[in-house]
């Protein structure tokens, strides 16, 4: 996940999936699912697309910093995929047992910032 260019089409990848996963929400799926759990669609696609955004930014300072991104990229993307997907999969398929799994990719994202910031302070002016 070093290379900058292909995270960068990898977060445009995810930011229209994103846009996607609301339409879907808002429209095919807001008479099938109760109000809580499209409240929980909403929360995942809003990760979801924040996340992306960060993926993005993070390729950006890499590249302008010249900076070693791949630890803090993977850990985000690792969050999408777990935080987000678990709630997509938990609305879906009403399996509760997902939501235990949502908390790992929320700890993915708070290590993801944590190791960029730590790698930022780090940089040699």
């Amino acid at each position: 996940m070093s290379n900058p260019k292909i995270l960068i089409a990898i977060a445009a990848i995810l930011l229209a999936l994103a846009v996607a996963a609301g339409a879907f929400g808002a429209h095919a799926l807001k008479n099938v699912l109760s109000a809580e759990r499209l409240e929980t669609w909403q929360t995942a696609v809003q990760y979801h697309a924040w996340h992306a955004l960060g993926l993005m930014l993070i390729a950006l300072i890499g590249v302008q910093f010249d900076l070693a991104i791949t630890w803090p990229a993977s850990l985000i993307l690792a969050g999408i995929v777990i935080f987000s997907g678990s709630l997509y999969v938990l609305c879906l398929t009403g399996i509760g047992w997902l939501g235990a799994i949502t908390p790992i990719g929320g700890v993915a994202f708070i290590l993801g910032w944590i190791v960029f910031s730590i790698k930022i302070l780090k940089m040699n002016n």
